[in-house]
């Protein structure tokens, strides 16, 4: 009986910190309904703040079941670049189709959160540290195999997901909603989900329980890895071309995404529905700010702010609990 109340009061307690940040979505987007009523609320421009978040929140989907599982990922804007740089690689320098770049670039995603993985389940060296390290490592290869220039003239196949529309909505849209609608199965219906929330929850008594905790880790880091590279798929689509330096900064936000939605930076607890809300107030913030005309710099104080807030909501929860 008390299993089940805790079980009841936890789901009461994700559900209240969605239901907050959804709150705080809405109120975001009436407000700047007030302040910008001939630009804001246009379908056009809803649109295109779902296609500008799509590429983050692709990734924040596979950083919410590595955060949950008491980890961290500071190489996805990396991995992003150099698998992408490799896709395009593939296409134009080898003559390879547009499917085989996709192909490509997907696998080097995953091998690259494979590799993350294995340093921190195997060697046991510290998520925040393995993940820093190959930030700079994929960062640097990309750079040196593009000799710092943008590939150009990629593929349509490769373009697809980040260019076009299906019937005026972008096509990254369905992808998006299709990602979300897997991590939520995973992590809801499936027995690997149940153990990314035991490992976060408390490693030491999940491993007593007989949970394979390296193979969850790396199923964890597998998938944040792999999403990077789709996310890297779809910016290159949206820019046109393959630049070294594309994804810098996603890391901060795909962080600050699933933060914002109501995922436990210490583990174990969040749901995936927070994070798509979290990058759905982030990429709202900065499309108002821009209408608005207001200074990048500003925007970042403004978005630094936010993930300040959510930081500390999380802190204080946990200490009335």
């Amino acid at each position: 009986m008390g299993t089940t109340e805790d079980k009841r009061g936890y789901r009461q307690k994700l559900f209240s910190r969605e239901l907050g940040a959804f709150t705080g979505l809405v109120l975001i987007c009436t407000a700047l309904t007030i302040l910008e009523p001939a630009r804001f609320p246009e379908i056009g421009n809803l649109l295109n703040i779902l296609a500008q978040v799509s590429q983050y929140a692709i990734i924040a989907a596979g950083m919410t079941l590595v955060i949950i599982s008491g980890g961290i990922d500071l190489s996805v804007g990396s991995v992003l670049s150099l698998s992408t740089c490799v896709g395009a690689f593939v296409a134009t320098s080898l003559g390879f189709g547009g499917y085989t770049a996709i192909a490509t670039t997907l696998v080097v995603g995953l091998c690259f959160g494979l590799v993350n993985g294995l340093l921190i389940t195997k060697i046991g060296i510290p998520p925040f540290i393995a993940t820093l390290g190959t930030m700079g490592v994929a960062r640097g290869l990309a750079f040196r195999m593009t000799n710092g220039g943008t590939i150009t003239n990629i593929p349509h196949e490769f373009a697809y997901l980040g260019s076009q529309s299906v019937r005026f909505i972008p096509a990254v849209v369905p992808a998006l909603l299709f990602v979300y609608v897997i991590a939520h199965i995973v992590l809801a219906r499936t027995r690997v989900g149940m153990y990314i929330y035991a490992v976060g929850g408390n490693e030491n008594a999940a491993r007593l329980s007989g949970v394979p905790i390296g193979k969850t880790k790396l199923f964890a880091y597998t998938c944040v890895g792999t999403l990077s590279a789709l996310a890297g798929i779809v910016n290159a689509g949206r820019v046109g071309a393959v630049p070294p330096q594309a994804g810098e900064g996603y890391e901060l936000d795909a962080i600050a995404a699933v933060v914002i939605g109501g995922t436990s930076l210490s583990g174990g607890q969040g749901r995936i529905i927070g994070s798509l809300i979290g990058a759905l107030i982030m990429g709202v913030v900065r499309n108002g700010l821009n209408l608005m005309n207001v200074d990048p710099n500003w925007q970042r104080v403004v978005i630094g702010s936010i993930i300040i807030l959510a930081a500390t909501v999380d802190v204080l929860q946990k200490r009335r609990a």
